[in-house]
């Protein structure tokens, strides 16, 4: 474990987030005190359950992935459609 003023971890940022990598743990001091801690996520698995839940609901068929070049994943929403046309209709009879 080691310290460092923020000054110092602002301009070896890098350095400092790769010794966190390696498993340093580093205290982040302002004006001699102890601001805060950096180092690795302590808990990997909530990001995992997230990603458990998504998998589970596309399963299911209530979750619909895809990528932005798949034009089936993105459907044109009718209740914005209506609302845009009529705001276009709007604006026409008023000019």
């Amino acid at each position: 474990m080691k310290a460092v003023a923020v000054e110092e971890l602002k301009n070896r940022l890098s350095g400092y987030l790769r010794e966190v990598k390696n498993g340093e743990v580093v205290l982040i001091t302002d004006r001699g005190r102890v601001v805060a801690e950096l180092r690795q996520p302590r808990f990997r698995a909530a990001v995992c359950a997230h990603d458990e839940v998504l998998k589970r609901l596309a399963a299911e068929g209530i979750l619909m992935v895809g990528m932005p070049q798949d034009p089936r994943a993105y459907k044109r929403s009718p209740l914005r459609a209506a609302a845009s046309d009529d705001l276009l209709d709007s604006e026409r009879n008023e000019s």
